[in-house]
């Protein structure tokens, strides 16, 4: 359930991006991919740091903290993976 929050919380951090940074946006469907793909790793990667399993044991289980640090860091993650993504396509272009 914690990996299908990154997942969506990381499309929409993606899309968010690409709509706040004008040169960021490649269009919806590579912002969607782009933040789905940053969403799922932002989440293990979150999870191997070990503050899911912190928010897990604390709320016994799926609960609010745990909810919010997966939106988080799948929205931040997909945000960032689509920055870097627009940075090497405007680097392969020049």
């Amino acid at each position: 359930m914690e990996l299908l929050i990154s997942l969506i919380a990381g499309a929409a951090g993606g899309n968010l991006a690409g709509a706040l940074v004008k040169s960021l946006n490649q269009g919806t469907l590579v912002n969607s991919v782009a933040g789905i793909v940053g969403g799922g790793l932002g989440g293990q990667i979150l999870a191997m740091l070990g503050a899911g399993a912190v928010a897990a044991e604390g709320a016994g289980g799926l609960g609010l903290g745990t909810i919010i640090g997966q939106v988080a860091s799948g929205g931040v993650g997909g945000g960032v993976l689509l920055a870097v993504l627009a940075l090497v396509r405007n680097a392969m272009g020049k």
